[in-house]
């Protein structure tokens, strides 16, 4: 694969820097049918995501839900690199590449209702650059801090350009007090390049706690005097889609109530990564797809 060039530069100056988006947020001219409407697809490259109240059933989520909690019990997890942990607990924290793990989140990342709008937003195939579940239990879930998704996977997984999209599936209702995502509307068209030398294996750090390729306070500040903040919620079965580069975060949970959540990053087969930008070794397959690609083919309903 050839090198691309590197068009969103991050971690090299001793100040951030806010670069202006290059990339389209919709990619229209591909002209790709799918489940969202046009109003849709309006709202989401004007705000950077786009909340789907219940787009899956109560039953479906059950079955979710119900699967998540039998497989942790199983002890099936135990060990694997793909299970990260709280900082100074043994509480699963969140567990990756779960599309290639369990059959039922295997489907789930090829159900039309969201491999379809992915495929068009994204104007071509698609196919799963990281999958995982987010577990924030009540009373002792942690914070996630503001980041861009997108300024990791480019700097530390070679993610050439901004042609990927998440999207973050409810599975207990989300109330505004129980650490839902909260996102920056309208940051998305706007690259913050963060300071700092990526240290060696970041990634075992960073999934407990980030602290390198986040942004500064002042820089949080210019964002949210923009566009606000949002903090979606919504029954179980919502989904937020959000664009790679939406700068987000959440809140830690101290009520009882928790908030579990599906994330599935869809990337364009056409943006397959590239050597990382940081000059780093790559992050492990199951953060990060390069070598099992290929492009998903929808399942109906």
């Amino acid at each position: 694969m050839p090198v691309i060039d590197d068009v969103y530069p991050s971690r090299l100056e001793d100040r951030v820097q806010l670069l202006e988006r290059v990339d389209p947020v919709v990619y229209r001219d591909a002209g790709i049918a799918g489940p969202l409407t046009a109003d849709e697809l309006s709202t989401y490259e004007e705000e950077g995501f786009l909340v789907k109240p219940s787009l899956f059933s109560q039953s479906e989520i059950s079955e979710l839900s119900e699967a998540l909690a039998a497989w942790i019990r199983s002890g099936e997890l135990e060990g694997l690199e793909e299970v990260i942990t709280e900082p100074g607990q043994g509480a699963v924290r969140s567990i990756f590449r779960v599309h290639q793990l369990h059959p039922l989140y295997d489907r789930l990342a090829r159900d039309v209702r969201l491999l379809g709008a992915a495929t068009q937003v994204l104007g071509s195939d698609a196919y799963i650059h990281q999958s995982r579940v987010n577990l924030k239990p009540g009373f002792s879930g942690k914070e996630f801090y503001w980041h861009s998704d997108f300024e990791t996977w480019h700097a530390e997984d070679g993610m050439p350009r901004m042609r990927a999209l998440s999207v973050s599936l409810a599975l207990p209702k989300k109330f505004p007090f129980n650490g839902p995502l909260m996102v920056i509307p309208g940051s998305h068209r706007t690259y913050v390049a963060c300071v700092g030398v990526t240290p060696e294996d970041h990634y075992k750090q960073s999934l407990k706690r980030q602290e390198y390729g986040v942004p500064d306070q002042d820089t949080l500040r210019t964002l949210t005097e923009r566009g606000g903040i949002s903090a979606p919620t919504g029954e179980a079965g919502t989904a937020v889609f959000f664009d790679c580069n939406a700068m987000h975060g959440s809140n830690g949970n101290i009520t009882p109530y928790p908030r579990n959540n599906v994330f599935f990053v869809f990337n364009s087969i056409e943006n397959q990564l590239q050597e990382p930008f940081c000059g780093r070794a790559p992050r492990p397959e199951h953060i990060a797809a390069r070598q099992r690609v290929e492009a998903l083919r929808p399942l109906s309903r």
